[in-house]
């Protein structure tokens, strides 16, 4: 007798539905904007979206423009937030800032940079532990 495919089972987590991990994203960006606010940045603008990507958060910190990459892991001991951040990620968001510094008229003007930002649960009763990356993307010429 043929298993049918309503007795499979999967093993391991099962995918997150597309508006669900939206939603989530959502959510952590928001803590994320007010984390970084209370250490001193003011934010800017939230989801800044162009062809060559998306910019979750736009700060301020004092006279330089913080362009910030929200990372959430529900499982940190599989891969570190910010470690997920990789070349390819990186590239994307190089150029995602330089878009927004063009349409804004901000090319060389305002001095810049690219921090990450890690969310997760820890394991003590469910807190949550932020890694902020200052400058963690640099351009390379």
């Amino acid at each position: 007798m043929k298993p049918n495919d309503n007795t499979r089972h999967q093993s391991g987590p099962q995918p997150v539905a597309p508006a669900k991990r939206r939603a989530t994203g959502l959510a952590h960006e928001v803590l994320a904007a007010q984390y970084l606010t209370r250490q001193g940045l003011h934010l800017i603008e939230s989801n800044f979206n162009c062809r060559v990507g998306e910019i979750d958060l736009i700060m301020k910190d004092e006279d330089t423009l913080v362009f910030v990459e929200v990372r959430y892991r529900t499982r940190a001991d599989f891969m570190d937030p910010v470690t997920s951040v990789d070349y390819r990620k990186q590239k994307k968001l190089l150029r995602s800032a330089t878009t927004y510094l063009k349409y804004r008229g901000l090319t060389d003007r305002v001095p810049c940079r690219i921090d990450v930002l890690g969310i997760r649960q820890s394991g003590r009763q469910g807190e949550t532990e932020f890694n902020w990356i200052k400058n963690a993307i640099q351009q390379r010429y």
